[in-house]
């Protein structure tokens, strides 16, 4: 079997479909199942079973023989959570039991960090384990998650295979649920069917225009295809960035979002909110050298064929993966 926990939510789902589509069927969904807006997420996928977050590692004391692999992408993700002790219950300690429990099974272990770790940029988007001390996150869910990078990193004994995976901008179908946690593409195909534009925020940094806050936008399918491929090969273990390598601008994103529902451009810009404001990242680029040395050679998604997928394929039809 293989575990999917965060199974309700945006990746994980995404994950769930992918395995399905390749042919595994054996899942193990775990997650918090209460919230109805979350059930097309996981509906219609073929899995053994469905296990609540609070009672997993109970069912996984009993059944750890029959797991093959976890991915661990159940998490806190609002990054302007304000309770820290929420994320360091769930960020950091569940993880840290998932990896003492993989240590203790004799499983391997894929788990979610994120590019929120990186901060402002100023020391880069390596994937260098090095790195993770220096690193000096924004905010607290950042905080959250390169501290148990930092925890992993720290450890004698650690499962035969790991691999920690730093998301950044991640965008398509099942995140319908996130509101306003949800991605720039579903925010601005909302926009623009409503009212026929869409409005960008404003820079506030006079090194870039408005519009013109650059990304590492990666399309969920891609982060699905990487994660097969380490569940199958098992490459070094380790950090790993998931993006694309390549930072392109929201307004490049919105282009490609108007384009893909056949609409003319009108494009307008606001103050970006007070709350993120001071703690807002202008760029961030990925580099893929990593997981390109590790043998993953299929190319990701551009930014405009990967936002023509999302649109036409599940946004305008309102389908789920």
């Amino acid at each position: 079997m293989i575990v999917v926990t965060g199974a309700a939510g945006f990746i994980a789902s995404c994950l769930a479909g992918a395995l399905n589509e390749e042919g595994y069927r054996d899942l193990v969904l775990v997650d918090d199942f209460g919230r109805e807006e979350k059930k097309p997420n996981y509906e219609g996928k073929r899995y053994v079973s469905l296990v609540e977050r609070d009672v997993f590692f109970g069912w996984l004391k009993d059944n750890h023989r029959y797991v093959e692999l976890i991915f661990h992408l159940g998490a806190r993700s609002d990054t302007t959570e304000a309770n820290a002790e929420l994320l360091r219950e769930l960020n950091l300690g569940y993880t840290q039991r998932m990896w003492s429990a993989c240590v203790e099974y004799g499983l391997p272990l894929v788990y979610a960090s994120s590019a929120a770790t990186y901060g402002g940029g100023e020391h880069g988007y390596s994937d260098s384990h090095e790195l993770v001390e220096r690193l000096t996150p924004l905010n607290l869910y950042g905080k959250s998650k390169n501290d148990f990078d930092r925890w992993a990193l720290q450890q004698q004994r650690e499962p035969f295979f790991w691999a920690g995976l730093k998301f950044f901008n991640v965008y398509g179908p099942n995140e319908y649920h996130k509101q306003r946690m949800a991605s720039v593409v579903l925010h601005a195909y909302n926009q623009i069917r409503q009212t026929g534009s869409m409005k960008l925020f404003r820079s506030h940094n006079p090194d870039y225009p408005d519009g013109g806050q650059m990304r590492d936008f990666v399309y969920v399918k891609d982060l699905c295809n990487v994660m097969i491929f380490l569940m199958e090969q098992r490459p070094k273990s380790g950090i790993y960035n998931m993006g694309t390598g390549r930072a392109r601008s929201f307004l490049d994103l919105v282009k490609s979002t108007f384009r893909a529902m056949d609409i003319p451009e009108s494009i307008t810009y606001i103050d970006t909110p007070e709350d993120i404001r001071q703690k807002y990242q202008y760029f961030t680029e990925a580099d893929m050298g990593k997981l390109r040395s590790a043998g993953y050679t299929r190319e990701f998604s551009s930014l405009e064929s990967g936002v023509e997928d999302y649109v036409k394929r599940y946004l305008a039809p309102h389908r789920y993966m």
